[in-house]
């Protein structure tokens, strides 16, 4: 996909002035944040009130499964294309989609979310496919212009997961003998696998950036062995490994991430919020993975490690660095607000309830749900009652992007 120019003018001086165009179609991060938080804050309470039954919508697949694609093809995946097209950019100093073909790219995601509530689900599907292959395609053309080698595995991670969701939706038309729900785990393996990788470069340097005087170095052997343990621990969930072995492989991938994140320093973050939310959710990363080991012993449903993930480790995540790069890349201060405080803190709320407080209280599992939803929705509405205005606005300092 070739990036749509955006004209720039010129002043008077010959100098750059605003670039023309709508802002929101600017960088990828703009449109595909804005709707990512739109969605997170909408699709929970409807899953909710399907669940409980006080609402009735004929999605062409079972609710749960409805719920667990959307919150990682509709949400998540927004998120990570949003991140690797204004990140691509960064990287290679190559332009990414913009304007129109960064508008169709966003529609195409817009369209794929409505379509299960007003079309038949092949219609759905259809829609749903056609996003990652095409982002894929255009981060491999500029990594490889560029010769950034390194990030190629990202961009394999982005069709690994066009190949989850495609064979998902092939799994519920029928033509695939295969549970939809084990595509939804190796969709959430992948993601875990992109938040890993990330994390280990942005958290120690982002620590580091903020802290005067502390030099924390990345140690290759730890980062190694935590990858590849996390890479085994969750082939061997997603391919239904013997429980023992699978249950052994996410102990220790679990302590592996223990060790790592201790190598960060996480207690010097604390008066930094923008910070301490990247390393609070990464907590979640070996408290899921724990979890996932209990459960594979029996001693646990296997939806408490799940939501460990999803809800403390991505959605914590996302929180993050939805507040942080969308700072950056407008032009203000990477200091967080005390509205992104309270995103940052109802988003770790909510992983709170829905994955610890049914364990130790399963009788108050509807009471969990509706709080955690509660707690969900009300982090993302806090967010985009601050970065709404600045998404769909030039840079504070004027700059194109």
């Amino acid at each position: 996909m070739k990036p749509s120019p955006l004209p720039i003018h010129t002043s008077a001086a010959g100098q750059p002035a605003v670039p023309a165009g709508w802002p929101v179609l600017r960088l990828g991060f703009r449109p595909f944040y804005l709707g990512a938080a739109v969605f997170a804050g909408l699709a929970v309470p409807l899953w909710l009130a399907l669940f409980l039954g006080w609402v009735s919508l004929d999605l062409g697949v079972a609710p749960l499964l409805w719920h667990a694609h959307e919150m990682l093809f509709g949400f998540g995946v927004a998120v990570i294309v949003g991140f690797l097209l204004t990140a691509g950019k960064a990287w290679t100093a190559l332009p990414t989609p913009r304007g129109a073909a960064l508008g169709a790219l966003a529609g195409v995601w817009l369209a794929a979310r409505l379509a299960p509530l007003v079309a038949p689900y092949a219609v759905y599907a259809a829609l749903d496919v056609l996003l990652l292959p095409a982002v894929a395609a255009v981060l491999i053309h500029v990594l490889l212009r560029a010769n950034s080698r390194r990030n190629l595995p990202l961009a394999g991670i982005l069709i690994g997961l066009a190949v989850a969701n495609a064979v998902f939706h092939l799994a519920v038309l029928g033509l695939l003998d295969l549970a939809p729900m084990r595509a939804l785990h190796a969709a959430l393996a992948l993601i875990v696998m992109i938040e890993c990788v990330m994390a280990g470069r942005v958290i120690p340097a982002f620590t580091n950036a903020a802290t005067p005087g502390l030099n924390l170095k990345i140690k290759p052997r730890i980062e190694q062995i935590t990858l590849a343990l996390t890479a085994l621990a969750l082939t061997a969930w997603v391919i239904g490994a013997p429980a023992v072995i699978t249950a052994g492989a996410f102990a220790a991938a679990a302590a592996a991430h223990l060790r790592r994140q201790g190598s960060w320093q996480p207690w010097v973050t604390r008066q930094r919020p923008i910070l301490w939310i990247l390393q609070a959710a990464y907590a979640w990363i070996p408290v899921g993975f724990a979890l996932l080991a209990a459960a594979q012993l029996g001693w646990l449903s296997v939806s408490a490690g799940v939501h460990a993930l999803a809800v403390g480790a991505t959605g914590g995540l996302i929180i993050g660095m939805l507040t942080r790069t969308a700072r950056g890349h407008t032009g203000r201060p990477l200091v967080a607000s005390r509205a992104e405080v309270l995103a940052y803190g109802l988003v770790m709320t909510a992983a709170v309830l829905r994955v610890l407080l049914p364990i130790v209280a399963p009788q108050w599992l509807v009471l969990s749900l509706l709080s955690a939803a509660l707690a969900w929705s009300a982090g993302f509405a806090s967010y985009l009652a601050v970065f709404t205005p600045w998404l769909v606005s030039t840079r504070l300092d004027g700059k194109d992007g």
